[in-house]
């Protein structure tokens, strides 16, 4: 089985961890987009990604600096550790014990418009491109089509190797849409969470995100491997509805 996260925009570098490290897979083609990157100034970056001058003027700096380093610095950590926001606040990295943080290296992948798909210990620079921006390369006009095949073709090895065909997918739409061919070569579970409000259960994005992160927390610390196992999934209040879901679109409600 295999996990996909989405990454997050917010960063944080200012902590140490004392774990073994691993180089990005697609550390070449990220050398590529950050070489198309270098070529722009400010005001194109922020045209191009919708940024403010000053969110722009960073990652030009950011750009200009990434340098595809292989050893652990100031500026270049592992990934689990450095993505902050909704969906990490779920997960809770920090925490994981050396059994918890084995198994996720196994099992838990995070799509990247930068690294394409990145384990938790692959050590990652500060960057910001997401996987939906319309940035131009030889490869075609997005990153989707730079992409192509590339990074479905890594999953479906992985989960040979993990004798498996199962995909538990906690990504955003914008960026499981870069692997949407999973569809047709593994079995693709998609949890959904809802919250209840105003006389309803409906998705509320914020909770959503943090619920993904606690879904995959969830897996992590209970080594779950099965459909079946996530059904159990209780974190935060929620609890797996029968009477909502279909075979590939669990859904977990709480009332609070």
């Amino acid at each position: 089985m295999i996990v996909l996260l989405s990454p997050a925009k917010t960063l944080d570098y200012s902590q140490d961890h004392q774990v073994a490290f691993t180089q990005p897979g697609f550390l070449n083609d990220s050398k590529g987009l950050i070489k198309t990157l270098k070529q722009k100034e400010p005001k194109d970056i922020a045209s191009l990604m919708g940024l403010s001058d000053k969110l722009a003027t960073l990652n030009f700096d950011r750009y200009q600096s990434w340098s595809g380093a292989n050893k652990p610095s100031h500026n270049n950590k592992p990934a689990i550790y450095v993505f902050q926001g909704d969906v990490y606040q779920g997960l809770e990295a920090e925490d994981f014990k050396a059994k918890d943080i084995k198994f996720a290296q196994q099992h838990l992948r995070i799509l990247s418009g930068l690294y394409g798909e990145l384990r938790p210990l692959d050590l990652i620079e500060p960057y910001r491109l997401e996987m939906g921006t319309r940035l131009k390369t030889s490869r075609g006009k997005n990153l989707y089509e730079f992409w192509g095949n590339k990074i479905v073709k890594n999953i479906v090895s992985e989960l040979k190797k993990n004798k498996s065909d199962l995909i538990i997918n906690l990504a955003s739409q914008e960026y499981f849409k870069v692997v949407k061919d999973l569809d047709n070569k593994t079995q693709v579970i998609s949890p959904v969470f809802k919250d209840y409000k105003n006389g309803t259960y409906k998705i509320i994005s914020f909770y959503a995100k943090k619920a993904r992160g606690l879904m995959a927390r969830y897996i992590v610390l209970n080594k779950v491997t099965t459909p079946k196992g996530i059904l159990n999934f209780n974190l935060g209040g929620y609890k797996y509805s029968q009477q909502e879901s279909s075979p590939d679109a669990p859904v977990f409600l709480r009332k609070s």
